[in-house]
């Protein structure tokens, strides 16, 4: 079965237009002009992804980017046409998994759509492998994570970069690097989108009781051992 998008923008034309790019590469797309229509929705259907605008009447993308998250690790992608670098941080840290400000190419929505879809899904050289790095165990075609015993509840880019770390343990690795292996394309934004995601892992790993450390190596980027 194709996968379910959900797309909430207020301006209808742009709502129109980001359908119909995502129902022509046969995607299945449900459209919603406020965040608390989306909300409504996801009590009865369960999305694939989720792509927000932030400005939005009644509920923000912002905010409901943060009562997803209490619920659910679906992909969520932002967009804006305030552009302000805050919002991308904010955005970021709440648990996106992308953002986009306005204005973009449809093309470029797709791009990172199907970019998400293609990390999530089962790679074949991933296929029945298991990957360890001190308690952590993560199995790829399951998209499956085990901390102390304990299953992880990820969101997309918190999984595919601690795949990174597990799968390349004692490797350590910049920020660009990083960006490329996550993101899985050339993304022009701020690096710091790598440092909100550490830090998020960092959060669940001790909340897990985890004994494995994501370290900060000075003056480059990051790693684990084990």
């Amino acid at each position: 079965m194709n996968e379910l998008i959900f797309v909430a923008d207020d301006d209808p034309n742009i709502l129109n237009i980001l359908i119909k790019y995502v129902e022509k590469e046969n995607f299945r797309a449900r459209g919603f002009s406020s965040g608390l229509e989306l909300e409504k929705a996801m009590e009865r259907e369960k999305p694939d992804m989720v792509v927000l605008d932030i400005m939005m009447p009644g509920k923000d993308g912002l905010e409901l980017c943060r009562t997803i998250r209490q619920k659910s690790n679906v992909p969520i992608i932002f967009i804006s046409a305030r552009g302000e670098e805050v919002d991308k941080i904010v955005g970021l840290e709440l648990g996106a998994d992308d953002y986009l400000s306005k204005p973009f190419s449809p093309r470029e929505l797709v791009a990172r759509i199907k970019s998400i879809f293609r990390r999530i899904h089962v790679k074949t050289d991933d296929k029945a492998e298991t990957y360890t790095a001190g308690d952590v165990e993560m199995v790829p075609e399951e998209r499956r994570c085990t901390a102390n015993g304990k299953e992880m509840d990820l969101t997309a880019k918190e999984y595919d970069m601690l795949l990174c770390f597990v799968k390349n343990k004692n490797r350590a690795f910049n920020r660009e690097e990083l960006l490329s292996l996550v993101w899985g394309y050339d993304y022009f934004g701020d690096d710091r989108a790598v440092d909100d995601i550490v830090k998020r892992l960092r959060k669940k790993l001790r909340e897990s009781g985890s004994i494995l450390e994501i370290k900060t190596v000075w003056g480059f980027g990051y790693k684990v051992e084990g």
